[in-house]
């Protein structure tokens, strides 16, 4: 399915799905994953987060939307359209991602908030659409929130290097919402967003100024976490040291899955991650002396 709605207190969260498939190498994306361990959890990942017989692992792309009151909220905005991008699952799609964000209520001039949890190409995409020969931001209304430090960190690389990651996407779908004035940069003690609807939270570690978002009241079916990478797969939630080939620090990520994995296992979240296959978000419980991932079903909100 493209969209799957849930309720989370009176918000509405609907999950808009731009692609998912079976993309990755193991020993890519997680090269401190041993095949053998794998192997051994491979009967429950399969088959929504890890076909065994191609030995890749499933990675989705998807976009949050969380609709309350007047705010329509979209959490990170995926590759884009028409984007140029060297990796070819990523280059010059042409989905129908915008068609399925109107269709849940969330049309390009009703948005009222983007937040960019981090400035990775796949998660600031569709900042933006193509406008002739340049870019302009797809969301005239809306309010595009980065974390201070992440675009810091990126500007200050980029002057000086490269990054594969960022590159890219920078000239094309970060500067052009920041040179029109609707980016806002927030700072790390920041305690609100959207009128105090969502609370973000620094999760730093894949990146440096990585920002999750949590929303509701209380414990259980009452609070969700947008998570954004602190988990790129299932398998991360079981084997916790486990970084992707991304974390470009490793040791506050790991760090920070632990802090996550504890504090969801104790209170019930529903965590909300970018990345998963199906059902793409779920809860942590205890298992021993770690932890297992129980996939949440999609009641009709």
């Amino acid at each position: 399915m493209f969209t799957q709605t849930r309720r989370i207190g009176d918000a509405r969260i609907t999950r808009v799905l731009e692609y998912s498939a079976p993309t990755h190498d193991p020993a890519f994306l997680l090269p401190d994953l041993a095949q053998e361990t794998l192997d051994a959890e491979a009967p429950w990942l399969a088959p929504n987060h890890y076909i065994p017989h191609m030995n890749r692992l499933i990675v989705t792309i998807q976009i949050w939307l969380v609709q309350q009151d007047d705010k329509v909220i979209l959490i990170d905005a995926g590759v884009g359209n028409a984007k140029p991008r060297s990796v070819p699952r990523m280059a010059m799609l042409n989905n129908r991602v915008l068609e399925w964000l109107e269709a849940a209520g969330a049309a390009p001039e009703r948005v009222t908030h983007v937040l960019n949890t981090h400035l990775h190409v796949d998660h600031v995409g569709w900042n933006t659409v193509r406008d002739g020969d340049g870019w302009r931001p797809t969301f005239p209304n809306a309010t595009y929130v980065i974390p201070r430090r992440e675009y810091a960190h990126y500007e200050a690389l980029l002057a000086d290097g490269s990054d594969a990651l960022v590159e890219e996407s920078w000239q094309d779908s970060v500067m052009p919402v920041v040179e029109a004035g609707q980016a806002v940069f927030l700072e790390e003690d920041a305690s609100e967003v959207a009128g105090g609807l969502l609370r973000p939270e620094p999760v730093p570690g894949h990146t440096v100024g990585m920002t999750g978002y949590r929303i509701g009241e209380g414990e259980g079916a009452g609070e969700g976490f947008f998570c954004a990478d602190v988990f790129h797969s299932p398998v991360q939630i079981a084997h916790p040291e486990i970084n992707t080939s991304y974390c470009v620090l490793p040791d506050v990520a790991r760090a920070t899955r632990a802090r996550v994995l504890e504090e969801a296992a104790e209170r019930g979240t529903l965590l909300m991650p970018m990345h998963f296959g199906a059902p793409y978000c779920g809860h942590i419980r205890r298992a021993g002396e770690g932890y297992r991932f129980e996939g949440a079903g999609w009641p009709e909100a």
